[in-house]
Parts: C-alpha cells; structure tokens; sequence
C-alpha cells in the first residue's frame, strides 16, 4: 500500500457516545443548556469585571481573561457536538478536524498558562504584599496574559504539523466526541510512535510544569497563611485561593489522566468520559466557583446589573 496515497480520505465520521439513539433529543437539550449556562455566566463575570472600576484588580483581571478564554474552549467543540446529535451525517473535513483540534489544544495550554499566573498572582499578593503593587501592575498582567495565550497558541503546533503527515486508510471512523489528537493516532495506518512521543513531551512540558508550578505556589501560600494570627484573617486569605484551586484541580486532574501518557489510547469511555469533564464541565463550573464563593464580585454583578435596571426604568417626577 502506498502510505501517501490517502487523499480518498476527505473527511472523518465523530462517531460520539455509543448506544444514545434513544435519549438523542434529552441528550441535545441538556448539552444545549449547558452551552447557554457556559457562555451566559462567563459573559456576565468578564463584562461585570471590565465594567466595575472596584474590579480592576490584577486577581480580576485574570479572572475575566479565564471567562473570556473559557467561551473560545467551548466554542470549539460543543456547537459541533450539539449538530452531531441532530444530524444522521456526523462529518468532520479533514481540515476541519486538524482546525478542531488545533484550537483546542491551543486554548487548553492557554489555560494551563493563565491558571499559572493566577497562582503566581495569589502568591505574590499572599506572600509578599508589601512588593505586592510595585511587582504586580497592569502592565504586567497584560503582558503576562497576552504571553499565556501566545505561547497557548505555539504549542501544538508541531503536534498538528506532525498528524497532517500521516497516512489515514479507508476506516475514518474517530470514536470519540470532538477531534483529537489520540483518537486521530488510533486511525492512522502507520506507525506512531514519533506523534505519541512528540504529544507526549509537550503535553508534559505544558501540563506537568504549570501543574508543579501552581502546586509550589500553593505550598508557599498555605504555609504563609498558617502564619497568619487570626482566624478571620487566615479564613480571607484561603477564600481569595479556594477559588482559583478547586478549578485548577478538577481542570488539571482531567486533563492529566488524559494526554500525559505514553499510549495512544486506553478506555474509550474513560477518554470520552474526561473528555466531558475538561471540555464541558470545567468551563460551566468556572463562573459558579468564582461568583458563588466572591463576595466582592457578587457585588459588583448586583451593583452592575441593578445601575442598568434603574436606569432602564422610567423616572417619576
């Protein structure tokens, strides 16, 4: 067989969860409210926050850039998901599946970056808040934030590269929910073990340090606050982190079991299963762990939403 000889190969099948041809239709209401719920409630946090002068906070800022980036993540793959479980064709081009894929690595290392310099910021702010607003400027985190979302965007890039060589046969059935790069090895009639290196070593490089670094700065953080006399005061300083912590565990715990590993598979309910967890509930739970557990931007969501209201109502005279 000629390994080049795969232009036949135009598009791919998503061949999503097995065995739903009978909740199809709840299935699709259920991911749409989801997807609605997501873009609704991250839209509120990042608009509230750029809005509110009493927000303009480095640790709000990288909130609102995590809101902003989560509506990108999940346009990525969920609004392709939702024309799949209507459809009885569930396509995907060839191109249109490297693109998918692409983008959604590019904002998951983005991601990964972005958790990065929220916890460096928590650390700063907790450990030393007297360099605290000398260190921490606007300037900074603009430039911090425009870097997590550069260097998102560089990473997979060789990894896309890499796959759009491959030789694809005749089978372009993907079983799984979205493109993605262990799914796509799997279809590959070549060996692979160069691609599943290569994901290997950037996946590591992006998830494992950023993982290890935010873990050191949680360390450093939690034995600071341990120092604190009070008990008001240490109970401030571990409601500022819990936060930025519970999202950076389920997201990074997720993600790990999935694309740190030297196989090109294992379970495809387990990779399906992740997938959901980093791909749909990550991005919906960050906007109810940030304002359900901030007082300050509560506030500032109520202060919002109550200025346009009054606004918007006729006044008597």
């Amino acid at each position: 067989m000629d390994q080049h000889n795969f232009s036949s190969l135009t598009e791919f099948v998503l061949l999503g969860f097995p065995n739903v041809e009978h909740i199809r239709s709840c299935l699709f209401v259920l991911l749409l409210l989801v997807y609605l719920f997501t873009i609704g409630g991250n839209m509120l946090i990042f608009l509230v926050i750029r809005l509110d002068a009493a927000l303009h906070k480095p640790m709000y800022h990288f909130v609102s850039v995590l809101s902003f980036l989560e509506l990108w993540y999940t346009a990525t793959t969920i609004p392709k998901m939702l024309a799949n479980l209507l459809s009885e064709k569930k396509t995907i081009s060839f191109a249109g599946c490297l693109l998918q894929t692409y983008f959604f690595h590019s904002l998951g290392a983005s991601e990964c970056y972005l958790l990065t310099a929220m916890a460096y910021d928590r650390y700063l702010a907790i450990c030393r808040p007297l360099h605290y607003p000398s260190i921490m400027t606007t300037a900074l985190c603009v430039k911090m934030a425009a870097g997590c979302w550069t260097c998102g965007f560089l990473c997979p890039i060789s990894e896309v590269i890499l796959v759009s060589q491959l030789p694809f046969c005749n089978y372009n059935e993907i079983p799984h929910i979205f493109c993605d790069f262990p799914p796509l090895l799997s279809l590959a009639c070549k060996d692979t073990s160069t691609n599943v290196l290569v994901d290997f070593a950037v996946n590591a490089f992006i998830i494992l340090i950023t993982f290890l670094f935010i873990m050191a700065s949680y360390g450093r953080i939690i034995g600071a606050v341990l120092k604190i006399k009070t008990a008001a005061g240490r109970r401030k300083a571990f409601s500022t982190c819990a936060s930025h912590l519970i999202v950076v565990l389920i997201f990074f715990g997720s993600i790990i079991f999935m694309y740190v590993r030297l196989k090109k598979s294992y379970s495809l309910t387990l990779d399906r299963t992740l997938a959901v967890v980093y791909s749909v509930l990550t991005p919906l739970a960050n906007p109810i762990i940030y304002s359900l557990r901030n007082k300050e931007l509560i506030q500032a969501i109520k202060r919002t939403f109550f200025k346009k209201v009054e606004k918007a109502s006729p006044t008597h005279h």
